[in-house]
Parts: structure tokens; sequence; C-alpha cells
């Protein structure tokens, strides 16, 4: 199946889903270069000709409520249709972690994330039971965190249309769901509505405070049996730190009868409201953990920068009046596509230097040529991101195999670094530069030529992502360096004064900015002569 071209357009490149008639694949969209998961769906291996038609009315069902409900913390579908025997919906890929395996990885969770997982699910809730429909299947495996800490529901494919002529195709006589988050009507066949969804979002709660589930049986229906009539098991007796009004919160939501739960999502957004960190509540020691539920809440605005210490950019002002990046050409000019692919060429296959095997399991000289080859082919097609994709698994292969400083895993890297700074990537790009830089200084010296220009490029990364105060303290600390070098790469040096006069504008310190472009102005007029267009621009701005 892997390589497969769905309707001529999304190429399946990995399986991470499967059930017992569909199958979800990660796949590259060809037309807008873009990574995008594909579900799969074959009605014709439902154990009968009811069943398959059933298959196709739940499929139809799903695509028509998941398009009605817009919101950012439900996954995106952006196509849907039939090819060959298969029906395929096309949505956003969403990068992080799921649920239970970020609750996994963190034992005890904390309960502040717990309270932000459970606020920012109950805006998605909203939004599903506005169309009105009801989730009916909200479980960990179904909520991915992002590495920025925000909340994205996967699932709708078990949803609920509470229509009068929808609502009848999912009441097959038997529950539809997850035993161990299905509420008691739900369990009993029964009615089904939004606040059977609020339920789930208790047992959800419930397990990420306790590592627990609240009701647990060796056999589905001893589940739904401890559901229906048994209580659950107040909260603090096994995790004394929950605050009281977090250990009620979940008692409601737990309610045998509907009647007794919140009444809807926003009141139970409400009552978690008071337990959620407010705005500008950065972590003493300035360092954000990927995937943290709270850095929505405290860093509403702020991107996220790989877990770097954030900083809040100041305003700029209304006009600033200096010339963009790709506004200034002048030789060798540092970022954009250009650099990217000429900065590190890629070798031909055999150029690929072939480590010893590690233990048997090292990957071999020639499947790391084949991905960089592989990689070269997209990248001539235009297919970036796809590329990106590729030398990232080859890297992760040949980091496990040979280790982080193997002379092969350091050429991956910088090809790998180099397509994601192609593709916009500036986040996943950072780290790999930083690492980057650090190996090179520690086989060379941190004046070394290349050691400075993974510096610049790290950068530009934080530039791009927001950070400006730290980009600009990056420039202001490398200038002294490219000064001493200037003659090695003189265009990488007027590229970071020209990037430090800018920022500077920007932070408002106008003096300050001025110096820098009378320095960029003499560097360039002496290099270059004064009728060079960085030249013009600078006298320009200087004016």
């Amino acid at each position: 199946m892997k390589g497969r071209l769905v309707a001529g357009r999304y190429e399946l490149a990995m399986l991470i889903g499967q059930g017992g008639m569909g199958q979800v694949w990660l796949a590259h969209d060809r037309t807008l270069d873009r990574r995008v998961a594909v579900k799969l769906l074959r009605p014709d291996r439902a154990p009968g000709a009811d069943e398959s038609d059933e298959v196709r009315r739940r499929f139809a069902r799903e695509c028509r409520v998941t398009a009605q409900v817009d919101h950012p913390g439900l996954v995106t579908v952006h196509d849907a249709a039939s090819d060959g025997d298969d029906l395929y919906l096309v949505m956003q890929y969403v990068q992080g972690a799921d649920l239970a395996d970020h609750l996994a990885e963190h034992d005890p969770y904390p309960w502040p994330w717990a309270a932000a997982v459970a606020a920012q699910l109950c805006p998605v809730l909203a939004a599903v039971h506005a169309v009105p429909a009801v989730h009916r299947d909200l479980k960990p495996r179904n909520i991915m965190i992002r590495p920025d800490g925000t909340a994205v529901v996967l699932d709708l494919g078990v949803a609920a249309v509470l229509t009068n002529d929808t609502t009848r195709l999912t009441l097959t006589g038997s529950p539809i769901g997850s035993p161990v988050y299905m509420a008691p009507e739900q369990a009993m066949g029964g009615a089904v509505g939004p606040r059977a969804d609020l339920y789930a979002l208790g047992v959800i709660l419930h397990e990420l405070l306790s590592g627990t589930v609240p009701f647990a049986s060796p056999s589905p229906l001893g589940v739904l049996h401890q559901h229906v009539y048994e209580p659950p098991p107040p909260l603090r007796r096994i995790r004394p730190d929950t605050p009281v009004a977090l250990e009620a919160l979940v008692l409601r939501l737990l309610a045998k009868d509907p009647r007794d739960r919140p009444a809807d999502a926003a009141e139970v957004h409400r009552a978690l409201v008071p337990l959620l960190p407010g705005p500008d509540a950065a972590r003493p020691d300035g360092f954000e953990p990927p995937m943290d539920p709270t850095r929505p809440f405290r860093l509403p605005y702020a991107p996220w920068h790989g877990g770097q210490p954030q900083q809040s950019p100041p305003p700029a002002p209304a006009a600033v009046p200096f010339p963009t990046p790709a506004a200034v050409p002048f030789p060798a000019q540092v970022g954009g596509p250009s650099h990217a692919l000429s900065a590190v060429p890629y070798p031909a296959p055999a150029a690929v230097p072939a480590p010893a095997p590690a233990g048997g399991q090292a990957v071999g000289n020639a499947d790391t040529a084949a991905a960089v080859e592989e990689a070269k082919r997209l990248l001539d097609a235009g297919r970036v991101s796809q590329a990106a994709g590729v030398l990232g698994s080859a890297l992760s292969a040949a980091e496990q195999a040979h280790g982080r400083h193997a002379p092969v895993v350091h050429m991956l890297r910088k090809h790998y670094a180099a397509t994601l700074l192609e593709d916009g990537q500036f986040h996943a790009a950072l780290p790999q530069l930083r690492l980057l830089g650090e190996e090179r200084a520690g086989q060379v010296g941190p004046t070394d030529p290349q050691v400075l220009r993974f510096r610049v490029e790290a950068a530009q990364c934080l530039e791009h992502l927001g950070d400006q105060v730290s980009a600009l303290a990056e420039y202001q600390a490398l200038l002294p360096l490219l000064d001493r070098h200037a003659d090695d790469d003189p265009a990488l040096l007027l590229e970071v004064r020209r990037r430090t006069a800018h920022l500077l504008m920007v932070a408002g310190d106008h003096a300050a900015a001025r110096a820098a472009l009378h320095g960029l102005l003499l560097e360039t007029e002496r290099r270059y002569g004064p009728h060079h267009p960085l030249a013009a621009e600078t006298r320009r701005a200087l004016g």
C-alpha cells in the first residue's frame, strides 16, 4: 500500500493508525506539497451488505459533520471522495503526541496541565454541540497535544447528528464508542446528547489526575455495568494535591443522571477558568518544555520556539523605513531558497560515507545514499516538504544506528536543516542548526566560518519565529567575530549588519540603528562600490 497514489494526488507514505475496516496514513499532497493524513475505509470488508451500506452512510455523515464544525481545536478536513473500492478522507496532519502517550510520559500528570487540557477541549465540544452533534467517542487517543501545548481533537467518526433524519443511522441497537469513556445513558443504548461528551471529559480528567480511569474491569460489559451503577472513587484520596474545586467538577461531570452534570461545555469552562494560569505567567527559569498544555493560556500570542526561553518582542512602529530581507539583493545573500540549496550541496550516492555497522543494527550506506538521492529528486520536483520528511526519517535512523556525532549523521543533519529552511519550517530547523554549530565548534573552534554561518541561520530562524529580542542579541554577539573574518564571507557580514540595523529600528533604538546603518553603508561601498543596490537601499533608510 505504501507509495499508492490516492485520487491521483495523495501519495501514501506511512501507516499511522488502523482499525477493523480502515486505516489512517501519513501522506503527501502532491498538488500543495504538504503532509496530510488520509483515512481509508473499505465498506466491502464489512460483515454483510447492510453493514457495508451503514459504513458508507457513516462516512458521509462524518464528512458532513466535520465540514460543519469550524474550530482550530478540531482537525481540518481537506477532501473526501472515493478511490476505487475505498472511501477516503483527507485531513490535516497534526504533529505532537496523543494525550494517552502524553500522560504516560508525565507521571504524575501536573494538575494544572489536566485543567488546561480540559479547558481547551471545552470550546471544541461547544462547537461540535452547536452543529448540533455529539462526538460520542472522546478519549485520549483521539486528542493530540501539539509541541506548542495546544490540543486538537482528531476524530468525529462516530458523531451523531442531532436531527430527525440522520440520528437513526447510528441507532443499531448496540452502543457506539469506547466503553471506558462511555456515559451511562450511552452504555444502556439510550438517547445520547451533549452531556454524554461531558461525561467522557470527566473520565479523561479523572484519568489525567489519578493515572487511571475511574472504572476498569476485565470485560467491556463489566466496565459498562460500573458506569451505570457504581460511584467513581474520590480523586483527592488518590491525588491529594488536586484542588477541591477540580475534584468537585470531575464528580459533577461523572454524575449518573445527565441532568446532574453541568448544563454545557461553557459551564465546564467557567468552572475551570479560576484554575488556569493567567497571561504572561512564564516559568521562573524561562524554559518552555514542549507540549505544556498551560502555555496557550500563559503566552497566548507567543510563537513556539522549540523549548527555548521565551521573551516578548517589543511592538514594531507603524512604519519601518528599512527594506525587508527579500528586498535587498546582494551577493550570496543568506536565507531564502537559493541559500538552502546551495549552502549544503547534495552529494551523489557514492559520496556518502559508510560508517562501520554498530551491533548489526546500522543503517547501511546504500540506505543513506538512497535517502539523499530521493530528497534531491523531490527537491528538483519542488516537493520540499516531502524531501524534509525523507531526510528527517533518514537522520533519525542514522542517529540510532551510528550515534549523534557520526560523520554520516552530520552530513544528513546539514541536508535536513537546509531543507527545513527551504520549506520555512523554522521551528524545526532551529535545533538542528544549533546542534550543527555546537558540533562544528567542538571540532574546529567557535570562530570557524561554518560555525558562524550556522549561528547566523539559527538567528534568522528566531527572527522568523517572532523572537526578535533573541535574534538581535545573537546578531550583535556575532558581529565582532564576523568582522575579524570578514574576508572569509563578506556577504554574511553585510547580511548580519543589515538585520541588526533593522531589528534595532523595530525595537525603537533609532540612534543605535542609525549607527549600524552607517557601518553597513561604509562596508558595502568599500567592497562593492557606491552604486550597489544595498548601498542605495541603506542610504534611503538613513534618509
